[in-house]
């Protein structure tokens, strides 16, 4: 199966020459390039062949990629594209060949004019850009004609091109023509005079390709003469390569009066007068809008609605519109404001219309400042949770030193990253000592919650009307730590939820992070593909506490009294099946000693756990006592051992 074409690494938006003819088609690109699916889905770019449509849709992948080195891009030509479909038929693949395309972040089809009578393709295609667009994934198409113009297009192919965004390229102007010329002889790192140059733009060739082929042969002329090509050479060569010759401008001027002769009517001073007032409105006027039409166009190519200005447009223009010109443009400054915010603050809400129309300004204001006020950081790491003060023994070096590594690469080495282990053991200490590590690596928002929280936040914005806003809260965060994850079992909606979270999460690079109780293979009540997505990071298991780890903590929570080794071995020996259980226990004897005003000792500790024997009243005895016969006598039958009246059994002696 032929792979898809690769795309020109010279093919960039830095060596694309934008001119008059094609700057809303390149703006209109940049702004795919930047956000993919989010401006214009579909592009379609048409132009006559040679004019740079193929030059601007590979730019788009490489400035996609620019941005994001992680992003899939398909470049492929209709043709190419109907040939490999067909092989992936034969092979029974098809359905590989399609993920192929429908999960790319960007789809790249080149000579749509080829989609002329191909049926079968065309409904792949609009199968294609449906998949795409519902994924806001984005497809730019490029052809030699407009989709209308397309022999046998689907309608339905046609509506969804109108959905998107339909532009053209035109011939380059003589301003183009000329810069195009200087940026190639550049890179071939070849000088030729200001007038070559200008000669050679000053031809009539329509498209980009002829005029770069004009210029090779300019190049390959010059190098094999000594001398520098001149202007009349140039039009030598030019003429030569079927380019009507461009006159020479002295000669023009020198045989001006040998043309046909043409004497002007003669018109009186009043008609003089009109005619030259006339020219001057007419060349204000046109003026006015060019000025209008290019502030407009330039503004819609950036996504902003601009029916403010195509209504001047549509009147006729007497007066200077730079007011509201000014006006309209200070209204996108404040718009463009607000987006930048809005990216950080709740990124999913800069597809509001209202963000991209000047006339509804407040509305955005008012959006925007909603956002400000739900976006609120969520709750981070606990302070004191941190490495440092983790008991540290045997049994868990090995998961203390997993969670350093991966706070050294957030996002890139262990991503998830799931703590397993029973009640007490550290995880929710190792969860929090995590999220330090992490902002001490530059991370700012780090969200740690565990699945109550997690849960009742759902609820809580579900029963408020506000659960995109609680979206956007985890959807931005650099991290996210959810503790207890065990708890969402059998809430199938917080587990969408975190599933959804997970997977953008996951794909932009931000770390996530776990504790449970089981590990994730062994959850109970949880969805397959999210199980199995938390199984597919670094899964590390917390035993029980080691001695080594037990006498770590008591040192660091009885603080001066650890030079005690005595009073440390002690309350490290004490029978606990956890962290916590021990941490509690230490706890205990610390409050009773301050409550009894005594200084934390061994025998103060002794007797808080043990208790005063002195103090403890008389155990009442059994009564019997065991002969080395081995048969058991009552002392209450045994007159020389009488027993004290409390334990004598009356009825028993008979």
């Amino acid at each position: 199966m032929r792979e898809t074409r690769m795309l020109n690494p010279h093919a960039r938006f830095a060596s694309f020459v934008v001119g008059s003819s094609n700057r809303l088609a390149a703006t209109a690109a940049k702004a795919v390039a930047e956000a993919p699916g989010a401006a214009y889905n579909p592009l379609f770019i048409y132009a006559t062949p040679g004019l740079g449509k193929t030059h601007l849709l590979m730019a788009i992948g490489h400035g996609a990629q620019e941005i994001d080195a992680s992003r899939t891009v398909e470049y492929v030509t209709v043709d190419d594209f109907v040939e490999a479909y067909h092989a992936a038929l034969a092979a029974g693949q098809a359905e590989t060949y399609r993920r192929r395309f429908t999960d790319a972040d960007l789809v790249l089809l080149d000579d749509a004019q080829l989609l002329t009578g191909r049926r079968e393709l065309q409904s792949e295609l609009l199968r294609l850009i449906d998949l795409l667009t519902a994924a806001d994934r984005q497809i730019v198409l490029a052809g030699d004609r407009p989709p209308e113009e397309i022999q046998s297009l689907d309608e339905r192919l046609i509506r969804r091109f109108a959905g998107g965004l339909v532009i053209d390229i035109g011939a380059p102007d003589y301003e183009t023509r000329l810069a195009i010329l200087a940026r190639r002889a550049e890179e071939r790192h070849v000088t030729f005079s200001a007038e070559v140059l200008a000669t050679v733009a000053e031809t009539p060739i329509g498209t980009v390709r002829e005029l770069v082929g004009a210029l090779n042969r300019l190049v390959a002329q010059q190098a094999v003469q000594s001398d520098p090509i001149t202007a009349a050479e140039a039009r030598q060569l030019l003429g030569a390569l079927g380019h009507a010759p461009v006159a020479d401008p002295a000669a023009t001027k020198e045989g001006s009066g040998a043309g046909f002769d043409y004497e002007a009517p003669h018109q009186d001073e009043f008609s003089d007068f009109l005619t030259d007032l006339s020219s001057t409105v007419g060349q204000q006027v046109d003026r006015w809008r060019r000025r209008v039409t290019e502030v407009s166009l330039r503004h819609a190519a950036a996504g902003f609605r601009t029916a403010r200005l195509d209504a001047l447009l549509a009147t006729d223009i007497a007066a200077d519109p730079e007011d509201t010109v000014s006006r309209f443009e200070a209204d996108v400054a404040v718009l463009r404001i607000l987006h930048a915010e809005l990216a950080e603050v709740a990124p999913t809400l800069l597809r509001e219309a209202a963000l991209h129309d000047p006339d509804r300004l407040a509305e955005a204001e008012a959006l925007v400042a909603e956002a400000r006020e739900a976006g609120e950081p969520l709750s981070g790491p606990m302070p004191g949770m941190t490495l440092e003060a983790f008991a540290v023994g045997p049994s868990t070096r090995s998961v203390v030193e997993a969670v350093r590594v991966a706070a050294e690469s957030p996002g890139q080495g262990y991503n998830p990253l799931v703590i397993v282990g029973e009640g007490g053991t550290g995880k929710t200490h190792l969860l929090h000592a995590f999220g330090h590590a992490l902002a001490a690596r530059g991370l700012r928002r780090i969200a740690v919650l565990d699945a109550a929280q997690f849960v009742d936040g759902l609820v809580s914005s579900i029963s408020d009307g506000t659960v995109d806003r609680w979206r956007h809260r985890l959807r931005r965060v650099d991290a996210l730590l959810v503790d207890d994850v065990h708890g969402l079992a059998g809430k199938e909606r917080s587990q969408e939820e975190l599933y959804l979270v997970y997977n953008l999460l996951l794909e932009s690079g931000r770390q996530l992070a776990f504790s449970s109780l089981v590990k994730p293979g062994l959850l109970v009540g949880f969805e397959p593909r999210l199980a199995t997505r938390l199984s597919g990071g670094l899964v590390v298991e917390l035993g029980a506490p080691d001695r080594a780890a037990k006498l770590r903590e008591v040192a660091r929570l009885i603080g001066e009294g650890a030079d005690d080794v005595d009073l440390v071995e002690y309350l490290a020996s004490r029978t606990a099946s956890s962290i916590r259980e021990l941490q509690q226990t230490v706890q205990r004897v610390i409050v009773a000693a301050a409550a009894r005003d005594v200084p934390l000792s061994l025998a103060t500790v002794r007797s808080i756990i043990e208790g005063d024997i002195a103090e403890r009243p008389p155990r009442r005895g059994s009564g019997l006592l065991a002969p080395a016969s081995g048969a058991i006598r009552s002392r209450e039958k045994m007159v020389e051992t009488w027993p004290d009246i409390a334990e004598r059994m009356i009825e028993e002696w008979r």
